[in-house]
């Protein structure tokens, strides 16, 4: 994972940086989103994969599929993953963007993974106080997962809070063995 991380952030800094240049963060943000959600498709990640399909047919393919939901460096971007063989990284990239562009705009994006849904007054608990932790305005993006048993799980870039019973059920088996 971070062998991507650092293949891909080269990438992002690029697009940001033309982003910035042009005015356009929320564009490249639909772009490098969407291009992300195409690569996703098994079936379009077996065919960039496919050694006997050339580059410039998958390219043309690509294009066909992305239409109008690319502006023209979108397609310009496209190309240039294509013909460095860097496809793979594109939902990397579009993370790491999405990094540069919330400390350029001064707010964090924070998963949080919750074991039960959290009430409206339990999330504006949590933004306040994740606030005050990071002196930036917070985003959040709220799942659940039930394997957690009870607690949260609480991601804000390289910072993890535990706070799942199923975290602390790993970490005593750990200290105990």
């Amino acid at each position: 994972m971070s062998e991507l991380a650092t293949l891909a952030r080269p990438y992002a800094e690029a697009a940001f940086k033309r982003a910035k240049e042009t005015g356009t963060t929320a564009k490249w943000s639909d772009n490098l989103a969407f291009l992300s959600a195409v690569l996703s498709d098994s079936n379009i990640a077996l065919a960039a994969d496919n050694p006997k399909i050339a580059k410039e047919s998958f390219l043309n393919l690509m294009l066909d599929i992305c239409g109008e939901h690319l502006d023209q460096e979108g397609k310009n971007f496209l190309k240039l993953l294509i013909h460095n063989n860097r496809l793979k990284l594109a939902a990397q990239i579009a993370k790491i963007y999405e990094q540069f562009r919330a400390d350029d705009e001064g707010y964090s994006e924070v998963q949080v993974i919750s074991a039960y849904p959290l009430t409206e007054d339990e999330q504006g608990n949590l933004v306040s106080r994740l606030e005050r932790w990071l002196n930036k305005q917070v985003r959040l993006d709220i799942w659940n997962d039930r394997s957690l048993i009870g607690g949260v799980l609480i991601r804000a870039g390289d910072k993890v809070i535990d706070g799942t019973v199923k975290g602390q059920l790993l970490h005593m088996q750990k200290a105990l063995q």
